[in-house]
């Protein structure tokens, strides 16, 4: 596959890649510069300026601090041999997915064979869907209906992650559900990994992203883009695939050679080997980038915070001035064009996304439930710190939160899509779906700190009432927060439809007169005030508005659940956001035997040489893995997958996990890992056969011996032979006495046992018979009188071979007439034979 990389992309393609990158790369670069000075302008004032409003949950800063998501053994396809092999899979806190030659590999810490960054993929589990999405990689190719896809996946249940530019990757595994809960596993792995600009940073993220959509207005690109995925380098790797890669298509593709499948499996190979040239350069050319606009920070930030009062007092005067030119032309494109379709739009948002928002509370509500459920039946303290160990990792677990996370996917724009370049919905349900994850990880953990507070010197008698106070509390704090949240989504939904198609529509007739509001610009103040973002605020301010009012008479209706602006919770309960100060609550080690006043609260506070085995104890796994019906636990050798019939199919509904009494039947995703018991492995090829074939086992029965002893093994250096003939080496032996006293069998007894009671006499049959037999060479042709002592000798060696191993040869010869040319063929033949077995003994 390298020969069809290097030979379609030579040299002389690489310059091109790469003249390609840097040009698009030195224009972003001008526009990146530009807006880190206007962002590091809004950032400042808004610090000395203020705003926003309080959230009634507590926010927790690193919730997956020695955490992992999830791990388990997955069917990889290799493009290398076309061959499907067995990974063990790890997912870590960064969602980053790394699979390994086997569970081993990965508790030794080698590395990965692989390491996939999933931002831009689109998990899929059917053959169908996927091939949808291949056939159409080449235009021109038409695929027929019936043609087959060139992976054949192993199993029925596949797992694909598909990208548009980068390599795609093939899984399978053994049961739907497998497929199920690993399809929700990667689905959250894409959806993290593309969230990839954290909103933490105020003026690197805002200068990007607005650096990006002016890059891409630039060249006439407006509305949304569902490749903003991942970070920077990569968004910036896909905004030069976006020109490039159909180019690259255009001249590659005719040369492609083969079948539809060959060129298909061709095309996606040098797609890749594109996609991570483009990667490397947009790396480093980001990082020298940033490097340059920090080093210059210091001096703008000085000269901002003298100057601010003058800065803004001059863009105020540059908007009024622009407002009597744009907003004439704004406010009739707005009642012809927007207004009629903004309520459709705020519909077809709300409803999907007030679902999911009310799916979340119903989640962590039933979670809760069965908290309280089990703490009636008597589990105490200790089972309650289990059970909320599980919980507090509740917002992370992909499978319990996959049914709020569907409720948004029903997502439809259809009719307002072309009409406002609006590229798909998924845009807008990731970010739901982030917010919903969000909001549940701050209801959790608001109910920890309350009920931790809450259980501090108190018994188990009042348990399961301390919860149900707390849950009413965090369920009043979530409803407004939620209600908060969801209105500040649709605005910001609302304005990324909108907003796109007015400048499209506006610019053109109002670029041409930009220039001269440069002259009511300062020429100190230029960094920070840029004409073109004065035009963008003045459309945004002019829609603002009508958008802010569409919101208000959704939440009156209270149709979705929303509140209105006027109930403002302000310090409703201050003494909740001191507990946001302290550290998490370590639920393992609170309620454990080892700890009963509650002091293993706390993590951090371990020291000394035991902190680092304290915090190796403490690093669990959000999902339990998962485990077959008479599959191992883990798979500890990389076995060849032969095909559809040679992979075991699940033999019960239930997953190998030990159900708890009375429970049988049930499912609980969410079990330690200590709790799943490994299966005997049915399949053919079990490891324990594999080291069975490698090292034999001859089993011997031995009477007991005078001397004492116990059960033990003992290595030894010694050769035995087999009942087939072959000749084996003996490493060890081990003794096992059952019943009785237990007395200790020496491995010399048990090799002489092997080789036989007598070796002496069998040495003295044998040699006598090798004599008898050079006589009957030497004497030559046919008698019966040797045939007999032949015999006789035959039975006398056969009883000694017996016990050796080797077969025993036949009385007498075989054949009537036979001449002594056939007497003694034969006579060498078992001469070899009986030589062999002494120089063994």
């Amino acid at each position: 596959m390298g020969d069809v990389v290097s030979s379609h992309l030579d040299e002389g393609k690489r310059e091109i890649i790469t003249a390609r990158t840097r040009d698009v790369m030195r224009e972003f670069g001008e526009t990146y510069q530009q807006q880190y000075a206007v962002a590091l302008f809004n950032s400042v004032r808004y610090e000395i300026e203020g705003g926003g409003t309080q959230s009634q949950l507590l926010h927790r800063k690193d919730p997956l601090v020695d955490r992992s998501i999830f791990s388990g053994n997955l069917f990889q396809y290799l493009e290398e041999n076309r061959k499907w092999r067995n990974r063990f899979v790890f997912v870590a806190s960064s969602y980053s997915i790394s699979l390994y030659e086997s569970k081993t590999a990965h508790d030794r810490s080698l590395h990965p064979k692989v390491t996939i960054n999933c931002a831009g993929y689109r998990a899929l589990k059917s053959m169908e869907e996927y091939m949808d999405l291949v056939n159409n990689s080449l235009p021109g190719v038409k695929a027929r209906p019936s043609s087959s896809p060139f992976v054949k996946c192993a199993t029925q249940f596949p797992l694909i992650l598909w990208h548009p530019y980068a390599r795609h990757h093939y899984f399978c595994v053994m049961t739907e559900k497998e497929q199920t809960k690993w399809h929700a596993v990667l689905q959250d792995c894409v959806r993290h990994t593309n969230n990839g600009l954290s909103e933490d940073c105020k003026v690197l993220t805002p200068a990007f992203t607005d650096a990006v959509r002016l890059h891409r207005q630039a060249k006439g690109h407006y509305g949304t883009w569902d490749m903003m995925c991942g970070g920077p380098p990569q968004i910036l790797a896909n905004l030069v695939m976006e020109t490039l890669h159909p180019e690259m298509r255009s001249l590659i593709a005719h040369r492609l050679k083969g079948k539809l499948q060959q060129k298909q499996r061709h095309w996606m190979l040098i797609s890749d080997a594109l996609y991570k040239q483009v990667l490397r350069h947009t790396r480093a050319h980001y990082e020298a980038l940033v490097q340059s606009c920090e080093v210059q920070r210091p001096a703008l930030d000085a000269g901002l915070r003298t100057d601010m009062d003058q800065i803004i007092a001059s863009k105020d005067h540059v908007q009024g001035k622009m407002r009597a030119l744009v907003l004439p032309r704004a406010e009739q494109l707005l009642l012809a064009s927007v207004k009629p379709y903004v309520d459709s739009i705020l519909e077809a948002l709300m409803e999907p996304t007030s679902r999911g928002f009310s799916e979340v509370r119903d989640v962590f509500s039933r979670e809760l439930v069965e908290v309280s459920k089990n703490t009636l039946n008597g589990g105490g303290k200790e089972l309650l710190g289990e059970q909320m160990e599980r919980l507090s990792m509740l917002a992370f677990h992909p499978v319990k939160m996959q049914s709020c996370y569907e409720e948004v996917e029903q997502l439809n724009l259809d009719g307002l899509q072309q009409r406002f370049d609006v590229s798909s919905p998924s845009v807008f349900v990731q970010r739901a779906q982030i917010l919903m994850r969000e909001q549940m990880d701050n209801a959790v953990y608001t109910f920890e700190q309350l009920l931790n507070q809450s259980l501090e010197g108190q018994g188990d008698e009042d348990l399961c009432k301390t919860i149900q106070k707390c849950e009413d509390r965090v369920l009043k704090k979530y409803d407004y927060d939620s209600s908060t949240v969801r209105k500040k989504f649709f605005r910001e939904a609302l304005l990324q439809i909108i907003i796109p198609y007015m400048l499209k529509h506006l610019s053109p007739s109002c670029t041409a007169e930009l220039p001269k509001f440069k002259e009511l610009i300062f020429e100190d103040f230029s960094r920070f005030l840029l004409v073109e973002n004065v035009f963008e605020e003045v459309v945004l301010h002019s829609v603002t508005k009508d958008i802010m009012m569409a919101v208000k008479e959704a939440a009156v209706q209270r149709r979705h659940n929303l509140y209105r602006d006027s109930m403002v919770l302000t310090n409703s309960d201050p003494n909740l956001h001191l507990l946001g100060e302290s550290p998490s609550v370590d639920w393992s080690t609170k309620f454990s035997p080892d700890d009963p006043e509650g002091e293993g609260e706390g993590g951090a506070q371990d020291e000394g040489p035991r902190g680092g085995l304290a915090a190796a104890k403490r690093r669990r796994q959000v999902v339990s893995m998962i485990q077959l019906d008479g599959v191992p636990l883990a798979y500890e050798s990389c076995m060849e997958v032969p095909g559809v019939e040679g992979i075991p199919e699940e033999e019960g509904e239930d997953y190998g996990m030990r159900c708890k009494p009375g429970t049988e039947g049930e499912e609980d995703d969410d079990d330690d890992e200590a709790r799943m018991l490994p299966r005997t492995p049915k399949s053919p090829d079990s490891v324990h056969e594999i080291r069975g074939l490698i090292n034999p086992v001859v089993e011997v029965e031995h009477p007991e011996a005078e001397e004492g002893g116990t059960n033990g093994a003992e290595p030894v250096s010694a050769t035995v032979l087999l009942e087939d003939g072959s000749v084996e080496e003996v490493r060890s032996v081990t003794t096992l006495v059952e019943g009785g006293d237990q007395r200790r069998v020496s491995p010399q007894d048990m090799m002489k046992r092997l080789m036989g009671k007598d070796r002496k006499q069998e040495v003295t049959d044998i040699e006598q018979a090798i004599q008898e037999i050079d006589l009957a060479v030497q004497e030559g042709g046919k008698d019966t009188d040797l045939e007999a002592d032949l015999g006789q000798t035959s039975s006398k060696t056969n009883e000694g071979l017996n016990e050796v191993g080797p077969q025993p040869i036949r009385n007498g010869l075989t054949g009537g007439d036979g001449n002594g040319e056939e007497v003694e063929n034969f006579g060498e033949k078992v001469a070899v034979q009986i030589s062999d077995v002494v120089c063994e003994i």
